[in-house]
């Protein structure tokens, strides 16, 4: 793994957004990774490392996250502005198509930036989000946000454990990762999760309405999976089925009693991905 990053424009200055690549820099087969709203890229490791086989995998810590830049107070986090970064990190690949998979917001980013004319997104997996988010997900989420601090890494884990149950599978090793690469140091010595509390003011302002992101979706005209975790309350059944309605060539990976959003870090799930991956390589 190598980390790098990028100078990336807001609408007061500049910001940095760090990411990592695995992976041969000569490939010109690109896989881009993109976290969740509260997550970072570290969340890709394992899954990096069985793609970069095939792929020039990049996982960014998008800007607020990681040890990506925050933003200057008063510019607002949202996606204008994960599209504009995503697209300066494009330009820095110097690469005509990438394949994408985004996980929840990382989805979003990746189907937004799929729809537009001239898409570089030649095909995209999308983990646990869709063409309609309803607000009672959006307030669940944001309940569990903010200016958090603990004491110790076990406390860490433990709040990812009950928050993040969607990785109830996965291994106490994973999860000590996790914990480790998804914290701050404060000057007191306590930890807090890594990321911009401004993050959570900006969930919670827009979290009282519903999502619909319909019209990106039926614009999506490249390679589509999704991965579906079926206890999810950020994609229900319904908007699965409308996804397939609009999309019927739309793969999908059903996975029971998971919620949001699957991990992929388990074997079945990466396994998953790259065989996708590999039918629909160019």
């Amino acid at each position: 793994m190598h980390t790098d990053s990028v100078l990336c424009l807001n609408g007061q200055g500049f910001h940095r957004m760090v990411y990592r690549q695995w992976g041969s820099a000569e490939n010109d087969r690109v896989l881009v990774c993109v976290h969740g709203l509260a997550r970072n890229s570290r969340d890709f490791d394992d899954i990096a490392k069985v793609l970069a086989r095939d792929y020039r995998v990049i996982c960014p810590d998008v800007v607020g996250r990681g040890t990506s830049d925050w933003l200057p107070a008063g510019a607002e986090y949202g996606i204008p502005q994960y599209l504009s970064d995503m697209t300066t990190l494009l330009a820095r690949l110097n690469v005509d198509k990438v394949d994408w998979l985004g996980t929840s917001m990382g989805g979003i980013i990746g189907m937004c930036l799929a729809a537009m004319p001239n898409s570089p997104i030649h095909s995209l997996i999308i983990n646990d989000v869709g063409s309609f988010i309803p607000s009672s997900a959006l307030q669940r989420i944001s309940g569990y946000l903010g200016d958090k601090r603990f004491a110790s890494m076990q406390e860490v884990e433990q709040f990812m454990r009950t928050n993040y149950t969607a990785l109830k599978n996965i291994s106490d090793q994973q999860w000590a990762h996790l914990a480790r690469h998804g914290v701050r140091e404060l000057d007191d010595g306590q930890l807090a999760i890594h990321y911009d509390p401004a993050i959570a003011t900006a969930t919670a302002a827009n979290a009282a309405n519903d999502i619909d992101l319909s019209l990106f979706w039926q614009a999506v005209n490249c390679h589509q999976a999704l991965i579906w975790g079926e206890e999810s309350d950020i994609l229900s059944a319904d908007t699965v089925r409308q996804m397939q309605a609009q999309r019927p060539e739309m793969e999908l990976l059903s996975l029971p009693g998971i919620g949001h959003a699957p991990s992929l870090m388990e074997d079945d799930q990466i396994h998953w991905v790259q065989d996708w991956l590999r039918r629909h390589q160019r």
